[in-house]
């Protein structure tokens, strides 16, 4: 596509970059953004770049979090004794939105998957069998996709916390045929 100015194209090229953000979509989004106050654009420029720069990982689960500590671990009102192990923060934003959950979280950061060159090593998964005692946990609730890879990883992790005095659950799945 042309573009009447050298940085329309650029900024068109790096909003092209978001995930499901085609051509038309960042062209729409820039011109937007240029109809706008400059005050309006430069609070949102400067809202993403403060985001980036000061979003942390939680020390205990893995969580984004403004602080050292997310505000759920730190909420003393969660259940500490049952931690939700999930693949990403998307997960925990999903179950925290059934508002349903009262325990806390351990975001593993994938799933094991060989093909792509993820091992145990590359996950989260250290940090969570050290929290089992450290913190008392009593149950692990596995909220992990229905896949090969993440029926492997929660393989692992169940192998792996055997010899913990710890219930090991996983979230329903589907539909039971038969």
């Amino acid at each position: 596509m042309n573009y009447p100015s050298k940085l329309i194209a650029t900024a068109v090229a790096e909003f092209k970059k978001l995930p499901g953000i085609g051509e038309k979509t960042a062209l729409r989004l820039i011109l937007h953004l240029l109809k706008q106050d400059e005050d309006k654009v430069t609070n949102f420029s400067e809202a993403v770049r403060q985001m980036r720069s000061g979003i942390k990982t939680c020390v205990k689960c893995h969580n984004y979090s403004d602080d050292q500590t997310c505000e759920l671990c730190a909420n003393v009102n969660r259940d500490a004794s049952v931690v939700c192990v999930v693949e990403n923060i998307r997960d925990v934003i999903a179950i925290e939105n059934t508002g349903t959950f009262r325990g806390l979280y351990h975001v593993l950061g994938g799933i094991i998957s060989p093909v792509n060159g993820i091992g145990p090593d590359e996950l989260n998964i250290q940090s969570l069998i050290e929290r089992i005692p450290r913190d008392e946990v009593k149950e692990v609730i596995m909220a992990i996709s229905p896949t090969m890879e993440g029926d492997t990883t929660i393989y692992y992790i169940s192998k792996v916390l055997q010899e913990y005095e710890v219930k090991l659950t996983t979230i329903a799945r589907g539909v039971s045929f038969g």
